[in-house]
């Protein structure tokens, strides 16, 4: 994919696998629901959140975005990351994501109950800024006979 394919890919899809630095442990992977601001991934989370904590402590994430049709496809996107304690964009990002939960726009009569809901869990976004993505090849096989083609190459970090 070039540049502009890779972030289409991102700009399409809806869910990733955000991934941090623990504390104490390697790694962490959680599968989320992001929206875009820009070239910015939004992610709604609790302030209290093992997500949320290691951003502070250190804002070097990644996010592999999912294609969810198979065959599995998937563009990893290197980022920063910062916590946006402001209210109403937690309360937006929150009602943005439960669109695309719900696969429609949800009713402004459920307005009041987000609102609620992001008060209640201390609801905090996580803002990425891509700087990298990590391109592999494609590569799947489809029927048996597929291996007899099949070739892999090395990926590379890619500027965002």
């Amino acid at each position: 994919m070039d540049t502009e394919e890779r972030r289409d890919f991102v700009r399409k899809h809806r869910t990733c696998v955000f991934g941090y630095d623990r504390k104490d442990d390697g790694p962490a992977m959680t599968v989320v629901y992001y929206v875009l601001d820009g070239d910015d991934l939004l992610i709604s989370t609790m302030a209290a959140r093992a997500k949320a904590q290691a951003v502070r402590r250190n804002p070097k994430v990644s996010v592999c975005v999912l294609d969810e049709q198979w065959p599995l496809t998937y563009v990893q996107v290197y980022g920063n990351a910062r916590v946006e304690d402001d209210f109403a964009q937690a309360v937006d990002v929150l009602r943005r994501v439960i669109d695309l939960m719900a696969g429609q726009e949800v009713s402004s009569g459920k307005n009041s109950e987000i609102e609620r809901m992001a008060r209640d869990e201390n609801r905090v976004v996580i803002r990425v800024t891509p700087y990298a993505t990590f391109a592999t090849p494609p590569r799947h096989v489809y029927h048996p006979e597929d291996i007899d083609t099949l070739t892999h190459w090395t990926s590379n970090t890619l500027p965002w």
